[in-house]
């Protein structure tokens, strides 16, 4: 059975400020490096991953190298587990959201902000490449570093439900064991369901 171990990346400068960043390349921060070298360091102890998958961001991207080198195993980029983008609400509060007439907390998947995506869009990039790593790795343990919003999307399109998917706070780990093509219910590894306006 193969092993799918999401993880969210460490602390970004806009997550410290809680506002949306306007570029992929906003950087983690301290404390998200120190997040970083602490999951490396919990999936030491419980798996042994042959490959740490990330993001372009560079919040992923710098979280999956910290991973990556901590382990000892190689690190390669994927485009499509890129954030949803926010298109105008860039560079806004997180409570920008709830301001926006036609957001529906009940049905937040639905919302796509002016210019950006909604999370049924990610979901719809972000399986195929899942069903492709999974196809390529079927017995393999592969770390996937990537936000906040593609976990959600993940933990739904596995799971069939949108209603009580879970965001995982920066460096929340889960867990989605597959065979032969079909996903088990994900696990919380580490980390709470963060606020869910939190951003990336």
């Amino acid at each position: 059975m193969g092993k799918l171990i999401m993880v969210r990346h460490g602390e970004s400068e806009g997550n410290a400020i809680r506002r949306f960043t306007t570029s992929g390349e906003a950087q983690i921060t301290d404390l998200g490096r120190r997040q970083a070298n602490e999951a490396a360091a919990k999936i030491k102890l419980m798996f042994e991953p042959t490959l740490v998958i990330a993001s372009t961001f560079l919040r992923a991207r710098e979280t999956g190298r910290i991973i990556a080198e901590e382990l000892g195993i190689p690190l390669e980029l994927e485009h499509e587990f890129r954030e949803q983008s926010l298109g105008q609400l860039a560079g806004l509060p997180y409570e920008s959201v709830q301001q926006d007439p036609t957001f529906d907390p009940k049905q937040s998947w639905l919302w796509r902000p002016p210019g950006g995506e909604s999370h049924i869009d990610v979901r719809a990039r972000i399986a195929p490449v899942l069903a492709r790593v999974a196809r390529k790795y079927p017995d393999e343990e592969i770390v996937i570093v990537s936000h906040g919003g593609v976990m959600r999307c993940t933990w739904a399109h596995v799971t069939g439900r949108w209603e009580d998917t879970h965001i995982p706070p920066n460096c929340g780990i889960v867990l989605i064991e597959h065979d032969g093509g079909k996903y088990l219910h994900p696990k919380i590894v580490h980390g709470e369901t963060a606020a869910r306006d939190t951003g990336g």
